[in-house]
């Protein structure tokens, strides 16, 4: 057994009338994920327990009531509330909102505090979480508020890496948004995200334009013209491969997109469009920037398949490979950095045969 400090995943269970459970547990219900990590779910172990027997998972767990008393090789459930809690699968109730926050706060404290090496998040409904102490149109904006650097929504998958610009931002504002200080401080962070935590040494970035055809000269905008182009251009004098701004429509269908190290998209669906397409169900949502880690699925709380034992794990089981993965690779270049003269670099890649 390999008998070096297992890295500690933080899991906040989110909507509980959703899918996160289900996934969750059909994640770890392989117990061979287990050899490369520690998950801490952060909830109730009734729930859990609950959840168990309606999904017919075959897993043990462990219930604490502090971090520090986790059992390594095994399932541990934090105890964040203990009361019973009377779930409506498949439905949107701001109860159920409430839960999730206090979930997601509690392991964010984790986070911060060291207990956890990790946070992988499922699912929160964003209509039902809005409270007086909670007003984030999503975990991105959340955590950018709570832990250091400059946070950016990346999505990641083995073959393609998609950031924005722009995240929960409505379509009639986006242009607004978009100024040269953004794009210079969402390119930086990027680029330093790929060299930090993906270890690649000269990323190439790929930049897509603001309007339809870039513009067209100014006939459908002028941003691209004003703002897009001449900060691209500011940036590749300091040394940077950024290339663009590209026309969107085309970017992804001509198979552009394979000769980058990552995309950055002027908005939303302009980015995360093409990537759940190509992606879906592999793909993972990474909060680049920060101090710390966090990944998420690529998909949301699927009310209509709750319950019904059909919600698909892959994508979750990945964004825990993926904040192994990606904390071992922080880890690494850190150890670089302190001592540039080392001749060797161990291997210390994540196994992966769990998942075969």
């Amino acid at each position: 057994m390999n008998k070096q400090r297992k890295i500690v995943v933080g899991i906040s269970i989110g909507d509980l009338n959703g899918i996160g459970s289900e996934v969750v547990l059909k994640t770890f219900e392989d117990s061979r994920i287990l050899e490369f990590c520690t998950p801490v779910i952060f909830a109730s172990g009734k729930l859990i327990s609950a959840y168990k027997k309606l999904y017919n998972i075959n897993c043990n767990f462990n219930g604490i009531d502090d971090v520090k008393s986790l059992i390594h090789q095994k399932i541990n459930v934090l105890n964040v509330w203990k009361e019973n809690v009377s779930i409506e699968l498949g439905t949107e109730d701001p109860v159920m909102g409430d839960y999730a926050i206090k979930s997601l706060k509690a392991a964010v404290s984790s986070l911060k505090n060291g207990e956890i090496d990790v946070l992988v998040t499922a699912p929160i409904n964003k209509s039902n979480v809005q409270s007086e102490s909670f007003n984030f149109p999503g975990h991105t904006d959340y955590l950018a508020q709570e832990l250091e650097g400059n946070s950016l929504m990346l999505m990641i998958s083995n073959s393609l890496r998609v950031g924005l610009l722009t995240d929960h931002v409505a379509l009639k504002d986006i242009a607004s948004h978009i100024t040269t200080e953004l794009i210079e401080n969402k390119i930086q962070t990027i680029h330093d995200s790929l060299i930090k935590d993906f270890g690649i040494i000269k990323p190439k970035i790929a930049v897509l334009g603001i309007n339809p055809h870039n513009g067209d000269n100014g006939v459908i905008g002028d941003e691209d013209d004003t703002i897009m182009i001449p900060t691209l251009e500011k940036i590749r004098t300091k040394g940077k491969l950024v290339y663009g701004p590209y026309a969107a429509d085309s970017f992804f269908g001509s198979r552009n997109y394979k000769q980058f190290d990552a995309v950055i998209a002027s908005y939303h669906d302009q980015g995360l469009i093409p990537f759940k397409t190509l992606s879906f169900g592999n793909g993972v949502n990474y909060t680049a920037g920060l101090n710390k880690i966090r990944t998420s699925p690529d998909h949301g709380t699927a009310f209509d398949l709750a319950g019904k034992n059909l919600a698909n794990h892959e994508s979750f089981r990945e964004a825990v490979y993926k904040a192994i993965e990606i904390f071992k690779k922080r880890n690494e270049y850190s150890e670089i950095s302190e001592n540039p003269l080392k001749v060797s670099i161990p291997n210390i890649g994540a196994k992966r045969n769990w998942q075969n």
